[in-house]
């Protein structure tokens, strides 16, 4: 057993903080929205029919995430949205929610719409992976 010897007086390394914990507020009196994680994967005949590709329905086939927050009485205006890459910082006047991903995104290039008949707002984010045999 060999400890490293960066600074012996660290209580802790800094990888061992999640991402995102700076964001993380627990007295924060706002309430967390209702939201759903949804994936989304582009799909032709050759997947469907005839299996040549080795894409199936599961999350490790999908492309996009899709994340549908539920703010009712919230105008787009008073929405403050930041993604990194493995968390989703979301703020409102009356709610907050800081959701860590379950899978890697693309932070740069991600698409958000708000849906104000259904008072939702819909973000879309492109899931980041290494590329693989069933991801090209």
């Amino acid at each position: 057993f060999q400890v490293k010897s960066e600074n012996r007086k660290t209580i802790w390394n800094t990888e061992e903080v999640p991402e995102g914990s700076e964001f993380d507020d627990t007295w924060d009196p706002r309430e967390q929205p209702e939201y759903q994680i949804l994936f989304k994967q582009c799909v032709g005949t050759e997947d469907v029919f005839f299996g040549m590709s080795r894409k199936d329905p599961s999350t490790a086939c999908c492309e996009d995430m899709v994340i549908k927050i539920k703010l009712p009485e919230t105008k787009y205006s008073d929405i403050t949205l930041d993604i990194q890459e493995k968390v989703l910082d979301l703020r409102t006047p009356q709610k907050k929610l800081l959701l860590h991903l379950p899978y890697r995104v693309d932070s740069k290039n991600g698409k958000a719409r708000f849906l104000s008949e259904e008072e939702t707002l819909e973000v879309t984010l492109r899931v980041s992976r290494m590329f693989d045999f069933i991801n090209f």
